[in-house]
């Protein structure tokens, strides 16, 4: 009886290695081009993320009507090259928020304006 069964197990094995399929893996190298760019990927949405959960960008998005939590997840949805230009596009704004020359051409014209009117 042990025998029958070992015999019929043994051939149930052989023909499903016979009909199955067995996939292949093919291993190649990985050029530093494809390592940078993953690296760079991940760096650049860490920065977007980082950008989106700062409390006055929180707020900002809250005040539109916009959840910080879904902003989080449209973010982590988007696929690199979004990334990475969005990325450019945060990195290429001014710091500050605001343009410094505004202010002083402001503050120029009211010295002219006193000036002239005293």
């Amino acid at each position: 009886m042990k025998s029958a069964a070992i015999r019929m197990v043994c051939r149930f094995l052989m023909v499903s290695m016979v009909l199955l399929p067995f996939q292949t893996i093919h291993a190649g190298m990985i050029g530093t081009d494809q390592v940078a760019a993953a690296a760079s990927a991940q760096a650049e949405r860490a920065s977007v993320l980082n950008m989106v959960n700062r409390s006055d960008v929180a707020s900002q998005l809250q005040t539109l009507g916009l959840d910080p939590k879904i902003a989080r997840d449209r973010v982590a949805a988007m696929t690199d090259e979004e990334i990475r230009s969005l990325a450019g596009k945060l990195d290429s704004l001014p710091a500050g928020a605001g343009s410094g020359w505004a202010w002083a051409a402001a503050i120029i014209i009211v010295i002219i304006i006193w000036y002239n009117w005293k």
